[in-house]
């Protein structure tokens, strides 16, 4: 597929339906492949466990893969997690029809194989700086969890050790061995 128009801003992504996978940085548009099988049941599993119990406890919205979330304007930055938490607080009246406005308040990313460390860490800063309030990392090759907070703490959680939604999502907990279970 070849991109005919030039798109720099969150309104002409949105204008744009037919891209794929993509994020706006700064203004420039920034594609990626489909997620891998891998990196796709283990987003599920952890937002599956996530969105059952925010639900159960009504704290709030879990989002899928593929959300834009608008997290910087002029220029537009538009970011995807593979599972975003909105608290009760922030979860709109009405439907969203386009972007989120702002960055969600828990945003979790899968790592995949081609994923570089400076990348990954830059889009942590970029959910941070935006506003979330604690970003977890699933790394598949290590079996690790990283959960980075607004306080800029991070923690990395191993299979032994167990997940839970700190002050952002209060009471949430699941093990990190489940989480790689398929």
């Amino acid at each position: 597929m070849s991109v005919t128009q030039q798109i720099t801003t969150a309104e002409q992504l949105l204008q744009t339906p037919d891209l794929g996978r993509c994020e706006l940085l700064y203004g420039e548009l920034v594609m990626m492949s489909p997620a891998g099988f891998e990196h796709g049941w283990i987003a599920m599993n952890i937002g599956a466990s996530l969105s059952d119990f925010v639900k159960e406890n009504a704290l709030g919205m879990v989002t899928g893969a593929e959300t834009g979330f608008y997290i910087a304007r002029d220029p537009d930055t538009v970011r995807a997690p593979d599972v975003g938490f909105i608290c009760t607080e922030r979860v709109p009246p009405r439907p969203v029809q386009g972007f989120f406005q702002g960055a969600p308040d828990l945003a979790v990313e899968v790592l995949s194989p081609t994923d570089r460390a400076s990348a990954v860490l830059a889009k942590v800063q970029n959910w941070l700086e935006a506003g979330c309030r604690a970003v977890w990392v699933i790394d598949p090759d290590r079996k690790t969890v990283s959960v980075y907070d607004e306080r800029n703490h991070t923690t990395t959680l191993g299979a032994s050790d167990e997940l839970t939604g700190g002050e952002v999502v209060p009471g949430f907990h699941v093990p990190v061995a489940e989480i790689f279970e398929p």
